[in-house]
């Protein structure tokens, strides 16, 4: 059993007790300053219940700033991939460290996290329009869960206080920021990219779903012309503004995407293109095997990819939508056109079927009402939608 005692100092009063150490050392601990013995006697007690109760943490004045930047990101460096990694480290400088990096790691509470985020939703983004999307203060908060419950694994704060902060909730049907075009639109944008050096690479993405570091980072090598099949086994991601390879996040990333005939046109077109290119430049050509790649072989910036898909959207009369949308109009339309969703969810590369029905409800009572029309069919024998009105002679 712990044991300790308070005893009179000068005109305040200190209380003293015991702990175990991290090598198994036995440590007295004091705490000093206070006006009565009885508030001594207080904080003796709530000592000892918590260290009987293992939820005692020694004080500490670590920073939120110096545990985040020095002793965090430095643990999970290596068990992250290098976007993720880089993304954790941008949001923390970017949103945590210049509010709450001051304040010492033990002393941040849940009404400073929610704090922090209302701010965020309000006017948190960094060129000044605005505020942050709810998507990415959840993610922020997802960080800051895992940073802090690292924090109580190692016995430097008593609890994980994120756990107990109100982030943004999420969209009842997926992301808020989700927009589609119809097959329509969709024409519209294809027939504007026509004769563009990457629309092989744009009309790729629409008619596959493939994300677009997927895209960009596609081999030659990974296509079967033969049976109009494409492998995705590498991406290209933006670290610290350096364009390296990387693989899909999961397994079910990794996988072979059948192509229409319409696509593979597109594609050898591009490919002739490129060795045209190619025969011109002579010298100074890196071949990476790129199938999207700049004149010199070198890998396309993303952002690039991006934004020149947002100039020819802004110059047209169809919705404004983001490049990754167009992953998103691909799952639409052939949902609501009676894919089955586990084909959609293997050609996403999806975890989950589960997941492709969750994102993408919009589309799916569509497929219901067919269903319906079907079971009609099959126990009836024929689809009425209202009763006949033909008299018998």
């Amino acid at each position: 059993m712990q044991r300790g005692f308070v005893q009179k100092r000068g005109s305040t009063w200190t209380a003293y007790f015991h702990v175990v150490g991290a090598a198994g050392e036995r440590k007295q601990i004091s705490k000093g300053g206070f006006r009565t013995k009885a508030e001594a006697q207080q904080h003796l007690t709530t000592s000892l219940h918590s260290v009987q109760t293992e939820e005692y943490v020694e004080q500490s004045r670590l920073s939120f700033a110096d545990y985040l930047v020095d002793r965090w990101l430095p643990l999970v460096e290596s068990s992250l991939r290098p976007t993720t990694f880089d993304s954790y480290k941008r949001m923390l400088n970017l949103y945590v460290i210049p509010s709450l990096g001051s304040v010492q790691l033990q002393k941040v509470r849940a009404e400073h996290l929610d704090q922090l985020y209302a701010r965020l939703l309000k006017d948190g983004r960094q060129d000044g329009r605005g505020g942050l999307s709810p998507k990415t203060v959840r993610y922020l908060h997802n960080t800051l869960h895992k940073a802090l419950r690292d924090a109580e694994r190692k016995g430097l704060v008593p609890r994980n206080i994120a756990a107990m902060a109100d982030p943004p909730r999420r969209s009842q049907s997926g992301s808020s920021e989700m927009k589609w075009w119809t097959a329509e639109e969709l024409r519209v944008f294809l027939a504007a990219i026509d004769g563009h050096r990457l629309e092989a690479a744009y009309v790729l993405a629409a008619t596959t779903g493939m994300r677009r570091g997927e895209v960009l980072g596609v081999r030659w090598s990974d296509l079967d012309s033969g049976r109009s099949r494409l492998a995705v086994r590498q991406t290209v991601v933006c670290v610290g503004y350096q364009i390296t390879f990387g693989t899909p996040k999961t397994a079910r990333g990794r996988r072979l995407i059948a192509l229409d005939p319409i696509t593979m046109a597109a594609l050898a077109k591009h490919r002739q293109q490129q060795v045209d290119e190619r025969a011109v430049l002579v010298d100074g050509f890196t071949d990476n095997d790129l199938m999207f790649a700049k004149v010199d072989g070198s890998p396309i910036n993303p952002d690039y990819f991006s934004q020149a898909f947002d100039r020819t959207v802004a110059k047209l009369p169809i919705r404004r939508i983001r490049l990754h949308d167009l992953r998103h109009t691909h799952a639409t339309i052939g949902l609501a056109a009676g894919i089955p969703p586990k084909v959609m969810s293997d050609r996403l590369g999806h975890a989950t079927v589960a997941f492709t029905q969750d994102i993408y409800m919009h589309a799916i009572p569509r497929l219901e009402d067919e269903a319906a029309e079907q079971m009609a069919d099959l126990i009836f024998g024929v689809t009425e939608s209202q009763p006949s009105t033909s008299n018998s002679s």
